[in-house]
């Protein structure tokens, strides 16, 4: 498995991002504590300067493994179940424009916060059928490019909607595309799941990324969570992937980066190359 760690491309609001802002700076601590890539959140493509990006990449050694949507929602506004359908659409673009900066880097694309919620005007129901009509168009357009899309649970205290990796897999059953996963996060699922390792187990083929954060969302080995057994089940599916950590900033961003590298290169018995 390959080690990546989430980095933010510009300040946010979003409380799970350690290293934000300076981007050549923390794309070098990343290398530097011994992850094999970055994860990049980018809120909107076209505010970044994706020459100097790749730039950058190439100055590090470094690659992309997936792009985070989430800012776009957190920032915006914007969702797949926004009410407004003016809105929607924004979304859909948004998406569109982040696959097409993961086909030039090589990367997935993250469904997350920007798949948006149900209330108010909006019910469970209808709410899922602009999911999954969403996640279609958005496969779609990225199958025609190469890309792959892996939808997140969250849980219940940052969404309403897909708090578990089972729902995440009916979802996907239901939109019927190729080229669309599930993404499991370890802190997300101490919360929703019943058991972590069953739902790894069961999630099986469905899984195409995978985040991990120790139960207090700190770098793993901070929390209570067994990364060992946690790891395993992974393994035992089949899944040779990337492993992302997406943490807050504790104690220091600095410390938490190093804290995780060295963490899971210990338990997952493999260096750097």
């Amino acid at each position: 498995m390959r080690l990546a760690m989430s980095i933010s491309a510009t300040p946010t609001r979003f409380a799970a991002m350690a290293l934000q802002s300076n981007l050549e700076e923390n794309i070098s601590k990343v290398m530097q504590a011994g992850f094999d890539a970055v994860e990049l959140s980018i809120r909107d493509p076209a505010l970044i300067d994706q020459g100097n990006l790749e730039a950058l990449l190439d100055r590090y050694n470094a690659s992309v493994t997936a792009i985070g949507t989430g800012q776009a929602y957190l920032e915006e506004g914007i969702s797949f179940t926004h009410e407004d359908a003016s809105i929607r659409a924004r979304a859909l673009e948004r998406v569109k424009s982040q696959v097409d900066l993961a086909a030039r880097l090589g990367a997935k694309v993250i469904i997350g916060l920007i798949r948006g919620k149900y209330g108010g005007g909006v019910s469970e129901k209808k709410a899922l059928e602009w999911l999954v009509e969403s996640l279609q168009r958005c496969a779609g357009y990225a199958k025609d490019r190469g890309v792959e899309l892996v939808l997140e649970p969250i849980n219940r205290y940052e969404t309403n909607l897909l708090n578990t990796v089972g729902e995440c897999i009916r979802v996907i059953q239901a939109a019927g595309v190729s080229n669309l996963f599930v993404l499991p996060d370890t802190f997300h699922m101490n919360i929703e799941e019943r058991n972590i390792i069953t739902a790894i187990k069961d999630a099986g083929r469905y899984i195409g990324y995978f985040h991990a954060a120790d139960s207090n969302r700190w770098a793993p080995g901070f929390g209570h969570l067994d990364f060992l057994k946690i790891l395993q089940a992974l393994r035992d599916t089949g899944y040779a992937g990337v492993v992302a950590v997406e943490i807050i900033p504790r104690p220091d961003p600095d410390t938490a980066v190093r804290q995780a590298a060295a963490f899971l290169r210990e338990i997952l018995g493999s260096r750097k190359d």
